[in-house]
């Protein structure tokens, strides 16, 4: 997944697409209008993960742009990070973290990484025809 997008840049568009205003949107997840534009200009990291959150939430967004918001929140916090929907997922399957270790030992290569996401995405059409 190329990132073209920053987390303020993403925010500001769609919250503009949902013709909610900087203020509106800002008292909506309890903030204050100038730390959000701040946040929509990049001259601060993403907040804490509960606000990015409810951004989401009230943004109304999909699958797809809620976890290219978590995406780019990890890198826009001044901490190391990972997506907020991943930690937990990634602590509770032991193999999940073999995988990565080893992915990053051998540097898999977007290609195998391909690979790999289309036999998943595979698997997951199967299951949703079955339903």
């Amino acid at each position: 997944m190329k990132i073209s997008h920053t987390f303020g840049t993403f925010i500001k568009e769609k919250r503009q697409q949902r013709d909610i205003s900087l203020r509106k949107f800002a008292d909506q997840i309890g903030i204050s209008p100038v730390y959000l534009s701040n946040l929509e200009n990049d001259r601060m990291p993403a907040p804490k993960d509960e606000v990015v959150s409810t951004m989401a939430r009230l943004l109304l967004l999909n699958d797809t742009d809620t976890a290219m918001l978590y995406d780019l929140a990890a890198k826009a916090k001044s901490n190391v990070t990972v997506s907020q929907d991943l930690p937990e997922y990634i602590m509770d399957k032991d193999i999940v973290r073999v995988a990565l270790r080893t992915a990053k030992d051998v540097d898999a290569t977007d290609e195998e990484w391909q690979e790999f996401i289309a036999h998943l995405e595979e698997r997951r059409r199967k299951i949703q025809e079955g339903k």
